[in-house]
């Protein structure tokens, strides 16, 4: 192969690689705009009773993670509206798109990570029978430029790496 081949070969090459990488999806996505969506809006949060983390007793929900949402929203400058239920409840609503995330003490061994998206581990505690349980949020399964956003918040929180 001549020189001058080989040139126009790496040439086209170059200018071939450079018009996909510009037609390509921006990524992180998030096929159903979460992030878009709440930024600036409101951010739908599902929670279950699971003290210290989260407790509905009173009349708003109160703990770690509810201030932890609370802080995420507001870096967002959006508002947060809560829906208090049951685990299984709030699963089928962040599947259906009615709820962006679901707080309520998840560890990293919840029976719901194949139907939902998990941040990375935010903290580790000792349970009671002396495990280590890595704890973790939920949103719908999919919106990962969402999930990225909550994850750089709460590491930035202090969270485990």
């Amino acid at each position: 192969m001549s020189a001058t081949i080989r040139k126009l070969t790496v040439g086209l090459g170059v200018v071939l690689v450079l018009t996909l990488a510009g037609c390509a999806p921006h990524y992180p996505a998030d096929p159903h705009h979460t992030l878009t969506r709440v930024t600036g809006g409101t951010v739908a949060v599902g929670v279950s009773h699971n003290e210290p983390f989260t407790s509905v007793e009173g009349p708003t929900p109160s703990g770690r993670e509810v201030e932890l949402v609370r802080g995420f929203a507001e870096s967002l400058g959006a508002e947060v509206e809560w829906t208090v239920g049951g685990e299984e409840e709030l699963v089928g609503k962040l599947e259906h798109g009615q709820i962006d995330m679901l707080i309520g003490g998840l560890t990293q061994k919840t029976p719901w990570k194949k139907k939902t998206g998990l941040t990375r581990s935010y903290t580790e505690v000792v349970n009671e029978f002396g495990t280590t349980e890595k704890h973790v949020m939920a949103v719908r399964k999919g919106e990962n430029a969402f999930l990225l956003e909550l994850d750089k918040y709460l590491q930035a929180q202090g969270g485990q790496q």
